[in-house]
């Protein structure tokens, strides 16, 4: 399949299942409080993610041979994620401290090592034959945005990205924009969602904590209630809704 000249719209979605690179970000999650730490990352749990929800997936970023680039690694081939686009670069694996407090996280430090990277020929060659790639603010890719969407389908995190001057540079090469709106109104998150549409993306998904999600986009808007849980602890957890999103939007294609 040659992508090269078509717009993201056109391009098609495979029959079977979806294949998603995951690009960039990547991070152990080190608890103070608990001495342990966990891979993680957005990138890297939307690969897991959307592998779970029944996409194949692989995963492209950087590590250090360290015990916490190894940690990553062992874990995405242990969730059946193809690790043959993940690089281990001389110096240390990116990393972030936290603390949890009633179940929600608080950043407490972070480095992120060796886990900012431009694209290989490698890892554009597999987006070519993916029918979407998804990456974010954490990835520091923008300037490279326009080309992925020339090679397919663009999912990105804007994470709390409010300001329409950066939605409006990004929000063109999207088939999916994603945000954090936690302490949104149910308004201010429509508009939020409207914004993106106005600026080209095709789809926006605004995550709202407590208050549910909503979902925009072909004229529509869709609405999901919170489900009362008691949350150990939140991290990751719109990187996987962001999955779960964009692996249906795919199958729907």
């Amino acid at each position: 399949r040659t992508f090269s000249h078509r717009h993201r719209d056109e391009i098609p979605v495979s029959q079977a299942t979806p294949r998603i690179l995951a690009f960039g970000d990547n991070v152990v999650d080190c608890y103070r409080d608990r001495q342990r730490m966990f891979p993680g990352g957005n990138c890297v749990n939307h690969a897991v993610f959307a592998r779970r929800f029944g996409a194949e997936t692989a995963y492209a970023g950087a590590v250090a041979d360290d015990a916490a680039g190894r940690a990553i690694r062992d874990a995405l081939v242990a969730e059946g994620v193809e690790t043959s686009l993940l690089r281990f670069l001389p110096g240390q694996t990116a990393y972030c401290v936290i603390a949890t407090e009633g179940g929600e996280r608080a950043f407490l430090g972070a480095n992120l090592g060796v886990s900012v990277i431009a694209p290989s020929p490698a890892d554009l060659a597999w987006m070519k034959t993916a029918d979407a790639v998804h990456t974010g603010r954490s990835s520091h890719v923008d300037a490279w945005l326009a080309h992925f969407a020339s090679l397919t389908r663009v999912s990105y995190d804007f994470a709390t990205i409010r300001d329409e001057g950066r939605i409006a540079a990004i929000a063109p090469h999207c088939f999916l924009a994603g945000f954090s709106g936690g302490g949104l109104s149910r308004g201010e998150a429509q508009a939020l969602a409207e914004t993106a549409l106005r600026h080209g993306a095709r789809w926006a998904v605004i995550t709202r904590g407590g208050d549910g999600a909503l979902l925009a986009g072909g004229g529509r808007l869709h609405e999901a209630p919170a489900v009362l849980v008691r949350p150990v602890d939140t991290l990751g957890a719109g990187d996987t809704f962001i999955a779960r999103t964009l692996v249906g939007l795919l199958g729907n294609e």
